[in-house]
């Protein structure tokens, strides 16, 4: 419910920014029904988003729920933009991103991991058995290991066999959409109506070594303030980071934005900055009240929503048509 000085907040805000206020005019609401959890993932994810459905059937909570449903896509060898099976930096080395948020403002991530299936796993390790944030490398396999985790060899044959065909000619040029942006970012709402969010990657196929995007990043890949909403993102990791994308997308609705408008707006920043013809970005978000959006640079972008166990994928919106 909002009191008097937020209101009093909210009012100020437009009358300062008028056209951030009203921009947004055609935007689309959508919104999930107040009765029942919600599961929402970038890209046509259906298996995961069932994953984590049946975690919150379970009586999990949504940390509980985003876990298991990245999971999905860590361990499935022809998702090559995440985890096992995942196309390795241009030294045929499959390194691996994850962070994790829970409805506490709680968060653990690693970066540059090898050799690990499920990093999402170890993000939320770092999380609960650690006062960190962010474990990377050599530290990150090394406490994954004291923990129980299983060293193993995640360059499949076939990730392997395109990578020697990539060496030939060492080009490197990221298409939009082809490699359905290297992540999967889920968000989820639970009974209790509290958010968690959960965000994976093997990052950008044939990378320099050590190179990490946007997604095991707080703030850029992924974001959750409980009392608002949470938003993820995908795409080229790098234009993310300069705007710190997923925060940006919450302080939006913190100010008053639907989850459309916000994604909306955080695309936008990128768009008047950047020259925008060859990359793709898309912001995915959801509020404290169900309501969610998603918008992209580029065509092509999609997401997978679970509202009562109905599992739809939806076209997201974009600034080029």
């Amino acid at each position: 419910m909002l009191n008097r000085r937020r209101f009093l907040t909210l009012s100020s805000l437009s009358g300062l920014f008028p056209s951030l206020a009203f921009a947004h005019k055609n935007s689309v609401l959508h919104s999930a029904p107040t009765s029942g959890p919600l599961v929402i993932s970038t890209w046509k994810q259906p298996k995961a988003n069932a994953a984590a459905q049946a975690a919150l059937d379970k009586g999990g909570s949504a940390l509980d729920a985003v876990e298991a449903g990245v999971k999905i896509p860590e361990a499935d060898p022809d998702d090559m933009s995440v985890g096992y099976g995942g196309r390795p930096d241009r030294d045929g080395h499959v390194t691996l991103d994850a962070c994790i948020m829970d409805e506490k403002g709680n968060a653990g991530s690693v970066t540059f991991l090898e050799h690990i299936k499920h990093p999402i796993s170890v993000a939320r390790a770092v999380m609960e058995k650690t006062p960190h944030v962010m474990l990377s490398g050599e530290g990150a396999l090394n406490f994954a290991l004291a923990n129980g985790f299983t060293k193993e060899n995640l360059l499949t044959p076939k990730a392997e066999k395109e990578w020697r065909e990539w060496l030939k000619t060492a080009k490197y040029k990221p298409i939009a959409n082809i490699e359905r942006h290297d992540t999967i970012g889920m968000l989820a709402i639970d009974s209790k109506g509290n958010i968690s969010g959960a965000c994976t990657t093997s990052g950008l196929a044939y990378k320099m070594r050590g190179r990490v995007g946007d997604s095991p990043i707080i703030g850029a890949g992924l974001f959750v303030d409980n009392e608002f909403g949470g938003a993820c993102a995908t795409g080229l990791g790098e234009l993310v980071m300069r705007t710190c994308g997923s925060f940006l997308v919450v302080e939006l609705m913190r100010q008053g934005r639907t989850p459309q408008q916000a994604c909306e707006e955080a695309a936008l920043r990128i768009v008047n900055k950047q020259d925008f013809k060859d990359i793709q970005v898309g912001f995915l978000a959801v509020n404290k009240q169900g309501e969610y959006g998603a918008f992209s640079i580029q065509k092509g972008f999609n997401y997978t929503i679970t509202l009562n166990r109905a599992v739809q994928v939806i076209d997201a919106k974009s600034y080029l048509k």
